[in-house]
């Protein structure tokens, strides 16, 4: 009737997670002083931060598509329990609870604050470089149907079709649509966007990443409209915080290997390691770079930056947003313009 086995008993000595767990105390410990200042004094007794944080990670290390699935697994997940900090007797949260103070815990900036404790544990243990980078963005589909992209003009009952207002048949053929004459009226900071010419164009965002080459750690993460110069113009907002005495490498696909993209990153004092594009032979690297050993290195590291997007896209929940805008990415990403991605590429 009676059991006296504690759940750091069942959980395996050489299971992935006690590691994990390990590291996620040590970066909770060192932020104790801001989760003092999210308790309130009155009201409703909140969820411990540090707890929410934990089961948030869970979150996207298994891929639970809702809070409400999260939940559910906490009830009778013993692992989930162990790693949460829940004890046998103690009481899950109910799901609209948890989602507000998620939603309040990462308006605090906890998940940045997060991430870069993960880095300075990375950084003490001399995993990070601070000279060769790379760059690149992937494509984020957005929690919007087409038949959402419809054109700015204010549509009147008569456009829609009686047989079904919620789900109606929209035939597309022969109208032409763009983001200058359309919008998504679900999600109106959605854009229509293709990243090759062979696919097809979807409402989307893009989440760009620049990552170090010694073991291709994230070091800073953005989202932004999908746009054509979008990856470029990230690209040297995150480097311009790495600039400094020493003059640094940066690694990027043929979308980078442009004239002005090229020039402005040499004003930065960054050499341009980005692969040529050969459009019609003007690229904009010349023999001066490649000629170098560094620049082959480069062009082999830079790869590394594809593992991130595919663990966050078949195992983080990134292949599309769960939220309309960007400023809903609780979980996800932190704030439009500097955002925390919960990655956990190499740590």
């Amino acid at each position: 009737m009676y059991s006296y086995i504690s759940p750091e008993k069942r959980v395996p000595s050489d299971h992935p997670l006690r590691r994990l767990r390990g590291m996620v105390d040590v970066a909770l410990k060192e932020m104790s002083p801001q989760f003092a200042e999210l308790y309130s004094h009155y009201g409703r007794p909140s969820i411990a931060p540090e707890k929410l944080l934990r089961a948030l990670l869970l979150q996207v290390l298994y891929s639970v598509r809702s809070e409400r699935l999260l939940m559910e697994q906490l009830s009778y997940n013993l692992l989930f329990r162990w790693f949460v900090g829940l004890s046998m007797d103690d009481a899950v949260w109910d799901v609209t609870v948890f989602t507000k103070n998620r939603e309040r815990l990462l308006e605090g900036e906890i998940a940045e604050a997060f991430f870069e404790q993960v880095l300075a544990q990375a950084r003490a243990k001399e995993l990070l470089s601070d000279e060769h980078f790379t760059v690149d963005g992937t494509l984020i589909q957005a929690w919007a149907g087409q038949k959402s992209f419809r054109a700015k003009k204010k549509e009147s009952k008569r456009d829609i079709p009686p047989e079904d207002p919620g789900n109606a048949t929209v035939d597309f053929h022969g109208e032409k649509r763009s983001n200058d004459t359309h919008q998504s009226t679900t999600d109106r900071q959605a854009r229509l966007y293709k990243k090759s010419a062979g696919s097809e164009a979807k409402l989307s965002y893009l989440g760009h990443v620049l990552a170090e080459n010694r073991n291709g750690l994230v070091l800073q993460t953005q989202v932004t409209m999908a746009t054509g110069t979008a990856e470029r113009e990230a690209a040297l907002e995150m480097l311009e915080a790495r600039t400094g005495r020493r003059r640094v490498t940066v690694g990027g696909d043929k979308g980078y290997d442009v004239h002005e993209f090229v020039a402005d990153v040499r004003d930065l004092g960054v050499t341009p390691h980005v692969a040529q594009s050969h459009r019609n032979r003007r690229s904009a690297i010349d023999g001066r770079t490649t000629r170098h050993v560094g620049y082959e290195i480069s062009q082999r590291k830079r790869k590394r930056v594809e593992e991130v997007f595919g663990w966050l896209k078949t195992i983080g929940l990134l292949r599309q947003t769960r939220y309309r805008g960007r400023e809903r990415w609780a979980g996800c990403l932190r704030s439009p313009r500097r955002s925390t991605i919960w990655c956990a590429s190499g740590t």
